[in-house]
This record gives structure tokens, sequence and C-alpha cells, in this order.
């Protein structure tokens, strides 16, 4: 009797150990992520976004982008706003860094004068939609320290469910709850929770098309702010993959000049 107890204990022990190796931490689970994106390159796109407000009062705004990866470093992006006429020529460049603050800046057409949007505002709207200027920032896996909470199935996906926490002082959230699927690491969805630990609001992800045989990208992102009961729709449409960018091409003079 006692070599039988002697022998489901030690298999018992084999099977705790097992799971342990099994289990992957947050923070491999989003380098894991970051691996398999990395390479894109550089792309274009238009989109559409739709400011929804509390009484269902609906604003649409046509813009377009550019995007390219930098070796070492965070992306480097700018938008600029097409329509309607009061915002027509507004344009934002972010350079998103793996350390540090990111930098921002918004030119404002009616004044001709860049605006470099300081470290301590990028919590704020940016123009009046429920997307914060530092979510509008490549998501660097430096940027965050990382809890992995679950595995759970989330619109129908099989899913990791991290926990992740901003560095950075000056961010508007205390933690960020992500859905990341498992068989592609696809975002699901990311709840963010202000300083106060109250849940602010819910992004979700969908219409995935996968571009150059490897890259996932959502073409519909719905915010929906819970505390003010606002909502801002993007959707994205010809994206293109391989446009001849450089590092000029993302200056404070090609953002006055954006059009």
């Amino acid at each position: 009797m006692k070599t039988i107890t002697i022998i489901i204990s030690a298999l018992f022990l084999v099977i705790i150990n097992s799971s342990f190796i099994l289990v992957k931490t947050g923070l491999e689970i989003v380098r894991e992520a970051e691996k398999v994106d990395n390479g894109w390159g550089s792309s274009s796109n238009t989109l559409t976004m739709t400011l929804t407000s509390r009484n269902g009062q609906k604003t649409t705004r046509k813009m377009h982008g550019y995007t390219m990866e930098v070796e070492g470093d965070g992306d480097m992006s700018m938008t600029i706003f097409d329509t309607p006429r009061d915002v027509k020529g507004t344009a934002s460049m972010t350079y998103t860094h793996k350390i540090g603050d990111d930098d921002q800046w918004l030119y404002l057409p009616a004044i001709k004068r860049v605006k470099r949007i300081s470290s301590s505002n990028k919590s704020g709207p940016f123009m009046g939609s429920e997307f914060a200027f530092e979510d509008l920032s490549s998501q660097e896996v430096e940027k965050y320290t990382y809890k992995f909470i679950l595995e759970e199935n989330i619109n129908g996906q099989d899913s990791y469910k991290i926990e992740r926490y901003p560095i950075s002082k000056n961010s508007g959230y205390k933690r960020n709850i992500v859905w990341l699927n498992k068989a592609n690491y696809r975002v699901e969805k990311i709840e963010y929770y202000d300083r106060k630990d109250t849940l602010l609001k819910t992004l979700s992800l969908s219409n995935y098309k996968l571009y150059l045989s490897k890259h996932w990208r959502a073409n519909t992102l719905k915010m929906v702010n819970y505390q003010n009961g606002k909502e801002t729709l993007l959707v994205f449409s010809e994206r293109k993959f391989g446009v001849n960018l450089k590092k000029a091409d993302f200056s404070q003079n090609a953002l006055r000049r954006a059009r």
C-alpha cells in the first residue's frame, strides 16, 4: 500500500510540474505575438470614423493614413482628416518608442501650426473621439508589465486573457485586460480601466483580414465608453502594404504638407 501511495504521489507531482511547464507567462505570450507580426514594413489605408453621442447622434469623418515599421523602436504613423470641412487638413503624427513616452504632434490648419502633444496629455481624447492619444500608438511590449490570467473563449475563439499594466506614469489607465487569439495572436478585445481601477471603456476588434500571407489586421474597431455613454467606430479600407515610405515622410514639415 505504501508503494502505491508513493507512485500516486510521484505521478501527481509530474502532472503538476507539467502544468507549470505548459502555462506561459503573459510576457512570453505577447513576445510571441510581437514576433509573429514583425516584418510588415510599411502600409497605407483609408478609414471612416463615426462618433456616436450618448443620445445616439452620429458624426462621420473620413481620413487616410500611413504607417512605417522602425527597426529597434516603435512605429511611425500619420493620419490626415479629409472630411468634414471643419476638420479637413488636420493631421496627427506619432513616433512610438519602446522605452519612454511617445512623441506626438497635431497639425491644425486653421492656425497653420504644429502642436506637440505633451506626455501629460496622452490620456486626452483624440479629436473628440473615445480613442485617447495613447491608444493611437503601437502597443510595444516594453511599455507594459504583464500577468497571465487564464485561457478563455471569446467571440467563439480560444484566447489568452492577459492583464497588462502601463509603465508610463502619464498613462490614463491603471491596467488593461487583453484577449489574444491562441491560433494567431490576433487581439480580440481590450478592456481599459482608469486610474481608479474602474472600467472606462472596451475596444472590440473584428472583420480581420490576412495581408502578405502573415499579418492579420482588424478592419473594424469599436470603442465604447461606459462612463460617458459615447462610442467611436473606426472602419478601415484600401489597406496597402509595401508602400514607399521613408523617415523623412514623418517630419514636422511633412506633417504641415500632409494632404
